[in-house]
Parts: structure tokens; sequence; C-alpha cells
């Protein structure tokens, strides 16, 4: 069995032969890549700024969540007659969450319960302001860990 090469040789010569045309890039191939590039990166940098967006309201929200539950506990914690009736504003300038808390409380009976509401309000305009509202009782008993104080016998 003989194998010619002389095919094989012709191949390779039509195949390493340079031609004009087809050398280097053209105009139009630039064109078609830096538009191409531009949307890949114009998409990149739409999901950036949303996902930015996204993070700093998350972050204001925890802050927002953070100092009404500051408030909350602080006036579930203190003892039902230091809770003062009214409204009760404070404005807090400082970073990293400038807003105001209003504290109402009223007192529909007497020496039994007490409505407050607390409201906060961030100064930045971009994050939600949030309400929360609970009802303080006083203790029936004169001692608190008294369990039988009350039962008659």
């Amino acid at each position: 069995m003989r194998i010619s090469l002389r095919n094989f040789e012709r191949a390779a010569a039509a195949t390493t032969g340079t031609n004009e045309r087809t050398k280097g890039f053209s105009v139009v191939e630039v064109l078609v890549a830096m538009v191409l590039l531009a949307i890949a990166v114009s998409s990149l940098a739409a999901l950036t700024y949303s996902v930015s967006q996204s993070s700093m309201i998350a972050t204001g929200n925890a802050y927002r969540n953070g100092i009404m539950m500051q408030e909350t506990n602080r006036l579930e914690g203190i003892p039902y007659d230091s809770v003062p009736t009214g409204t009760t504003t404070v404005t807090v300038t400082a970073a990293p969450y400038p807003h105001t808390r209003v504290v109402t409380v009223t007192e529909p009976s007497i020496q039994v319960l007490k409505n407050v509401r607390v409201i906060i309000t961030p100064a930045n305009t971009r994050f939600k302001p949030d309400t929360a509202t609970f009802i303080r009782t006083k203790a029936r008993t004169t001692h608190v860990l008294c369990t039988d104080c009350g039962v008659t016998q």
C-alpha cells in the first residue's frame, strides 16, 4: 500500500498561504465587540445599582428595628408608675441613623392599664417609618414574685 503525500502537501500549502483580505481585524469586528462589551457592562452596572439600593434599605430597616426594640424594651422594663403619660418627642441627629422618636402614653383606666405607642420616623426619606403599640398593666399584687398573695382560703 502506497500513501501519496502529494494531496497533503497541497492542502498544507493552501492553508499556510497568507491572503491580504483576512489579515488583521476589520473595523466592523471591533465595533461589534465593543457593542457586546458595552451591553454586558451596562447590565452589570444596573445589577450593581439595584443590589446597593437593596442593601441600603436593609441597613436602614435593621437600624430602625433595633431602635424600636430598644425603646419598647425600655418602656416594658420600667415599673408601671414610672411610665409617664403624655407625648415625648426625641430627635436624634447623630449618625448612623438620624431619626425622630415619638412616645405617646395614654391611661384609659386609671391605675389599671396604659396604652403605649412608639413611632420611629427616619430623617432619610428612603426609609419607612415604623410604629409599635402595646399595653402596660399594673400588677395586681404588691409583691411581684408572690404567687398566692391574692388567694383566699
